[in-house]
C-alpha cells in the first residue's frame, strides 16, 4: 500500500490529463495511471483509419507531457478493480494505491446493443489499435479485390454522428481521389461507401440546416444512405437492416455508440444511461467522499440540469474544474458546481468542407469557412509541437496533392 499520493487519476485521457495537470501545477502529489503510455487523440483516429495521417500524429508520450511538473507521476498499469469508499485502486501487477481523493476517467468503449455479430464482425474505431487495425484491413481488402475481377470493396459505417459521417466522408474521398491513383479506375467503380443508422437523420445532434448540408455532402461523394433502418445483424459479409434488406460489404465500420468499461459496472458505483456514473454537480460520485468521475465514465449536467454530449471539450473542462474541486477539498475550500462553457459542434465531411455550430448562440458555418475552423480547433488541440507540425504536413500535402503520404500501414490480424 503505498500512501504518498493526495490524489489518483486513473486514465489519461483529455479528463484525466486535465485533471492531473491542473493539480500538478498547484503542487498536489498525484499518481496518473493509464494502461497506455501514451494520451491518443480520439478525434483524428478516423483519419488515421483512412490513412490520411500516421500514428505519431495523434499520440504523444504521457511522460513527454507531464515533463517538468515533478509532482506528477505517470505509471503505466492497467487497473483492474476499483475500491470507490477506500479510494483504492488495484494494478495487474496486484499493486494497490490509495489516496485521499481519486478521479476516474477511464473512457468508454464501444457499445454495440446487442446487435448479433457486431462485437465479432465489425471494426470499432475508439483507439489507435481500433484504426490501425481498420487502416491494415482495408488496405488488404483493396489489394484482394484488385486481384480478382468483378470483386467490390464496399464499406459500411454504423452510426450517422460525427464518427460516423466523419469517417463515410473520408473513406469516400479516398475512394474518389486514392483508390484510382494507387490502384485502377475500374477498381474505385467497385468500391462504394455506405451510412447505416436507425435516426432517420445524419448529425442528429446539429440543425436542420447542417444536417441537410451534410447529407447533401456525402451524397455528392458518392456515399450511399440507409437511415432510419436500424441494424439487425452484422455478418462477415456485411449487415442485414431490420427490414431484413441485406448490404454486402467486405468490412463494417462500428460508429454506433459508446458505454463505460468494464471497470466502472464493476465499481459498485450506482450506474445510469450508457452504463456511465450520474454524477453530482460538483461532478463527484453518488454516495461516497472524495471520488470524482469525469468523461466518457460519466454522465455530467450543464447548470440546466441537461445532459451533456460525450465530447472532449467536455472532457478536459470537466477534469480542470474537478480538479479544482479536489484542491479545494484538499485546502479547506469549497467546492463549485461544474459550469460547462458551451463551445458548440463541429464535423467535418470531406476535403474542404465542414459544418460547424460555435457557441451557445450557434453560431452556423458551413463549407470552406466552417472547414478551415475545423482545422484550427484540432490543430490547437493537438498535443504537443511535433504532432502539430506533423499534421499541418499531412493536410496539406493530402488536400491539396490528393497524395497522402501515410499510405503505409501494417498487415491485417
Amino acid at each position: 500500500m503505498d500512501d504518498s499520493y493526495q490524489v489518483i487519476v486513473v486514465g489519461g485521457g483529455f479528463a484525466g490529463k486535465a485533471a492531473a495537470e491542473e493539480l500538478g501545477h498547484k503542487g498536489v502529489r498525484v499518481l496518473l495511471l493509464d494502461a497506455n503510455s501514451y494520451q491518443q487523440f480520439q478525434p483524428l483516429l478516423y483519419q488515421v483509419a483512412a490513412s490520411q495521417i500516421g500514428v505519431s500524429t495523434v499520440t504523444r508520450p504521457l511522460r513527454a507531457e507531464f515533463r517538468g511538473i515533478n509532482s506528477v507521476r505517470v505509471l503505466t498499469a492497467t487497473v483492474t478493480a476499483i475500491d470507490a469508499p477506500n479510494r483504492t485502486v488495484t494494478t495487474a501487477d496486484g499493486s494497490t494505491y490509495r489516496a485521499q481523493a481519486l478521479v476516474i476517467a477511464t473512457g468508454a468503449v464501444p457499445n454495440f446493443f446487442n446487435t448479433p455479430g457486431a462485437d465479432e464482425h465489425a471494426y470499432p474505431l475508439y483507439s489507435v489499435a481500433d484504426a490501425t487495425r481498420l487502416s491494415a484491413a482495408i488496405t488488404a481488402v483493396l489489394d484482394q479485390a484488385d486481384r480478382e475481377p468483378g470483386a467490390g470493396a464496399d464499406v459500411i459505417v454504423v452510426g450517422g454522428g460525427p464518427t460516423g459521417v466523419e469517417t463515410a466522408g473520408a473513406l469516400a474521398e479516398n475512394v474518389k481521389y486514392l483508390v484510382p491513383k494507387y490502384f485502377s479506375p475500374e477498381l474505385a467503380d467497385r468500391c462504394h461507401i455506405h451510412l447505416v443508422d436507425m435516426v432517420p437523420n445524419v448529425l442528429a445532434a446539429f440543425s436542420e440546416k447542417s444536417q441537410t448540408y451534410a447529407r447533401d455532402r456525402l451524397t455528392k461523394l458518392g456515399v450511399q444512405l440507409h437511415m432510419g433502418q436500424p441494424v439487425a445483424e452484422v455478418r462477415p459479409d456485411g449487415v442485414t437492416l431490420k427490414g431484413g434488406t441485406v448490404i454486402p460489404a467486405r468490412i463494417v465500420v462500428w460508429a454506433g455508440g459508446l458505454q463505460a468499461g468494464k471497470i466502472i459496472t464493476e465499481s459498485g458505483l450506482g450506474q445510469g444511461r450508457g452504463g456511465r456514473i450520474d454524477v453530482q454537480p460538483d461532478l463527484t460520485a453518488p454516495g461516497v467522499e472524495g471520488v470524482y468521475v469525469l468523461g466518457d465514465a460519466a454522465n455530467i449536467t450543464d447548470a440546466g440540469g441537461n445532459k451533456l454530449p460525450q465530447l472532449g471539450s467536455v472532457a478536459q473542462q470537466s477534469g480542470k474544474w474537478a480538479a479544482r474541486n479536489i484542491y479545494a477539498d484538499l485546502t479547506g475550500g469549497v467546492r463549485e458546481p461544474f459550469r460547462y462553457w458551451d463551445k458548440g459542434y463541429m464535423a467535418m465531411v470531406g476535403r474542404g468542407a465542414a459544418v460547424a455550430e460555435l457557441g451557445r448562440q450557434r453560431l452556423h458555418l458551413q463549407g470552406p469557412l466552417a472547414f478551415v475552423s475545423w482545422l484550427a480547433v484540432h490543430l490547437a488541440l493537438l498535443p504537443g509541437f511535433q504532432q502539430k507540425v506533423r499534421a499541418l504536413f499531412s493536410w496539406a500535402n493530402g488536400y491539396v496533392t490528393h497524395s497522402p503520404s501515410q499510405v503505409v500501414v501494417g498487415r491485417p490480424d
